[in-house]
């Protein structure tokens, strides 16, 4: 990877194992979907020679889109990184955002890391450059953070992507670590504490005995060492790495007060300072917590039989093909299927669905095996659910660390360093604050030069401004939100992949819809029966259901199941000799007569009567309502039409009504059906409009043309539609659970199949959004009226009560997101 101060370079290897030609269109599909996106600016093919296959290499800006998302995109649209750049995620302690800035800043001076995040809720994620550095020296590097005791929490939070495939690989030196401080894990609380207790020890001498003066200066001096320590140690890691922030501002502040004699105002300082970022640590552990919730829902054994006896053995041991015993209120140990027994499962913990779901045995049970993931979900289990009736044996899909639950939690994890756009606005808006800041701090020590006061006046005040204008509420306004968002959106079966998703889903006002399987249920239903004159409806469908039970067709399933249905008691005739006409219909023998049934096409070109016009005008009438028709004709006698339709779900017209009421003012349905069904369903859910006769092209092309009027949300499966979620401005995907395509493709995965969950998503990004303004405005103000406040004579006392008041605020503001509740 090169790189300078403006512009980013990476080259990857393609990942498109069935195309031959890099000059291919779909290649060409790949380049063009990544130069859409905000932040790249170029992709192209390099030239292969004896040495190397084809390349794709892909110029982007560092401060508009971060390597990781880059990786994202990548993957999304066929490529994927070489193995040549790691990907590594950790768990350490919750922090306030001074101390995550400090690990970031020692990474980022280690040679061969490209690029490191830290979350204050304890997430660490690093991308390196293998050719220049080993995982054991990142490790290395983070010192004490990484040297901690290990208290396990989950066995595959801890983890590195490989790059290719994006596989999970378990590492044990990952698991979360308690602070490795000499007081464990509340050490910074505890050294806040000491420095309150000497700075108070110090100021009770000091006013009201007569001890000597060394001896409350003593105590003041141990209330600067307690709370200085953390803040010295980061602002150090800080300034190594050329970056003057926060921490070196109210160092330099604590000092000047020093010097000036004022002790116990600068152990004040230090004490309000210290205790406030301890606290701010504590807040963000709340965050963190959410998320240990999700790690700790899967027990840790399972019960599984093997060679006709039980045993119980730990969840790492299981393997596929397991078959494990689920007794009523435990835990589903593994992701699955049930071969044995019939219950409901709370599936709440993974797809938020707040009712249980009815689970029944597979069919057969190796045919399930070999494509678990089309299972129907009353088939399916996930680790981490929970059995409510009776015993299930449910046959295991996928080992541990690549369950649903696993995955979920590593992805949320992981998508609490992926920094959102206005977190990159403030931090390009720090990185200029602060010298200016110092600036005007240097220009209010020569006051004394155009003003008639003491350079010890002038000196109090610049640092009382010092400590006014430091901007650590604006620093954490925009990580706290976002950790609360995607936690909360968990907790809801919501998997949003950080805080540019979550911003952007939230400023949307357009979403365009898949059809089949998003806003319909997926598959046709008989919706209407219309015999021909003179014929009973009975007959009619005696005859269609007889024909049609012999073909594989969705279709004929469709007429089969709800014929019977229909029929209920009633005696269906044996049909044989069938014979398919390609593209037009079907033809049987049913009771010694010949029975054709298909399109009005099939008509005009067998033998016998012509379709009469009465048949005609019910066929053009249902297919002018969006239903596909079937025709039954026995022998030379027409029995009527039946007609098909992939009804909507029951959710789609009271989700597009809240989304309407959320404040989505334009919603559109593509899909590749003809636009009489498209218009049919639109209608019936209450779309503006519909597309239809799309094909995956053409849905492409469709939401590049939303995108530049505005911006737009695509949701679908995550499998035909990737290529249109991907283009889209953020690509939701619906039951996610249990599929890799749909988690890996999508920026937002509703993991159950429910249309009810997109509301909730929309509403809560709107509410992150909402939350994200009210604490910049809030820290910005703050440090507006601080600044003159200062400078008009405000102590430094009352000074940093408000900042760091002002900081506590904006935390605990953020954290009201975890208790976020939809609009009903």
């Amino acid at each position: 990877m090169e790189r300078n101060v403006d512009k980013a370079k990476i080259e990857l290897s393609l990942l498109l194992p069935s195309v031959p030609d890099a000059q291919d269109q779909c290649v060409q599909r790949v380049i063009e979907q990544l130069k859409t996106r905000a932040g790249i600016s170029d992709a192209h093919i390099i030239e292969p020679d004896e040495s190397r296959p084809d390349q794709l290499c892909i110029h982007f800006d560092p401060a508009a889109i971060s390597l990781s998302d880059v990786r994202e995109v990548a993957r999304r649209t066929g490529a994927t990184l070489e193995d040549r750049y790691g990907h590594m995620v950790r768990r350490i302690e919750a922090m306030h955002a001074g101390k995550a800035s400090a690990i970031e800043s020692r990474l980022g001076r280690v040679d061969g890391v490209l690029e490191a995040v830290v979350s204050p809720d304890g997430t660490l994620r690093v991308e390196y450059d293998r050719q220049i550095i080993r995982e054991k020296s990142i490790e290395d590097a983070l010192g004490e953070w990484s040297k901690q005791p290990e208290r396990k929490l989950d066995n595959h939070i801890g983890h590195r992507h490989d790059d290719e495939g994006h596989e999970d690989e378990h590492d044990h030196s990952g698991h979360e670590h308690a602070h490795g401080g000499i007081f464990g894990p509340r050490s910074e609380l505890i050294f806040a504490v000491l420095c309150g207790v000497f700075l108070l020890a110090g100021w009770l001498m000091e006013t009201f005995t007569k001890v000597t003066e060394w001896v409350p200066l003593v105590c003041f001096s141990a209330a600067y060492l307690f709370g200085g320590y953390y803040t010295v140690t980061e602002a150090i890691e800080k300034i190594r790495a050329g970056k003057f922030e926060i921490d070196f501002l109210m160092i330099v502040a604590a000092a000047g007060a020093a010097s000036l004699g004022a002790w116990a105002e600068g152990a004040l300082l230090l004490f309000l300072f210290s205790i406030g970022h301890a606290l701010e640590g504590y807040a963000m552990g709340r965050a963190k917590r959410a998320i240990e919730a999700l790690s700790e829902l899967a027990p840790r054994t399972a019960r599984v039989r093997r060679d006709g006896t039980e045993t119980e053995v730990p969840v790492e041991e299981l393997v596929v093909g397991d078959v494990v015993v689920v007794k009523p209120d435990e835990r589903v140990p593994a992701d699955g299927f049930v071969i044995l027994g019939e219950s409901s499962i709370n599936q709440a913990p993974i797809t938020g669905e707040s009712v249980p779901v009815d689970k029944q045995p597979v069919y057969d049970a190796d045919v399930a095996a070999n494509d678990p993931e089309s299972l129907p979900p009353e088939h399916r289990v996930f680790a981490g659910t929970i059995n409510q009736s009776g015993a299930l044996e449910i046959q295991v899909t996928k080992i541990a660390a690549e369950n649903t639950l696993s995955r979920v939690v590593t992805m949320v994890s992981e998508a609490k360093t992926r920094v959102s756009p206005t977190q990159k606005f403030t931090k390009r808006f720090e990185k200029y604050f602060v010298p200016s800041v110092i600036a005007l701090v240097l220009l209010l020590m020569f006051a004394p030069l155009v003003l008639d006061e003491s350079f010890s006046e002038s000196f109090y005040r610049a640092m009382a401004v010092l400590v006014a204008a430091s901007p650590c509420a604006l620093a954490i306004a925009t990580p706290s939100a976002v950790l609360s968002g995607v936690a909360r959106a968990a907790r809801g079966g919501i998997l949003v992949k950080g805080g540019g998703p979550l911003e952007s889903l939230g400023s949307l006002d357009a979403v365009a819809f898949d059809k089949t399987g998003t806003l319909t249920e997926g598959e046709p239903k008989v919706t209407d029966i219309r015999p021909a004159d003179g014929v009973e409806q009975s007959e009619l469908l005696r005859i269609a259901v007889a024909v049609e039970d012999l073909s594989k067709h969705p279709l004929a399933k469709a007429v089969v199941r709800d014929g019977k249905e229909k029929l209920g008691d009633v005696a269906i005739p044996d049909a044989g000799d069938l014979k398919s006409i390609t593209g037009r219909g079907i033809q049987a023998t049913v009771e010694g007569d010949v029975v054709h049934i298909g399109k009005d096409d099939l008509f005009s070109e067998v033998d016998g009567p012509a379709l009469p016009e009465n048949v005609r005008s019910i066929v053009e009438s249902l297919e002018a309502n969006g239903r596909t028709t079937m025709i039954v004709r026995r022998a030379d006698r027409y029995l009527g039409v039946i007609g098909l339709m992939d009804t909507p779900r029951e959710a789609a017209k009271r989700t597009i009504t809240r989304l309407r009421e959320l404040g989505i003012e334009r919603m559109i349905m593509i899909s590749g059906d003809n636009q009489q069904v498209a218009d049919a369903v639109a209608k019936e859910v209450g779309l503006d409009e519909a597309r239809g006769d799309l094909m995956p092209d053409d849905k492409v092309a469709e939401i590049k043309k939303l995108q530049s009027e505005g911006g737009v949300a695509m949701v679908g499966d995550g499998v035909n539609d990737a290529p249109a979620m991907a283009s889209a401005s953020v690509g939701i995907a619906m039951g996610a659970a249990g599929s890799d395509v749909a988690l890996e493709t999508a920026d937002v995965a509703l993991m159950a199949d429910n249309l009810d969950h997109l509301p909730l998503a929309i509403g809560l990004s709107r509410s992150t959004r909402s939350i994200i303004r009210q604490n910049l405005w809030m820290s910005l103000g703050m440090v507006a009226f601080l600044v003159p406040a200062t400078i008009f004579g405000l102590n430094i006392g009352p000074a940093v009560a408000l900042h760091e008041g002002s900081t506590l605020v904006v935390v605990f503001n953020a954290l009201r997101l975890l208790a976020y509740k939809p609009k009903l």
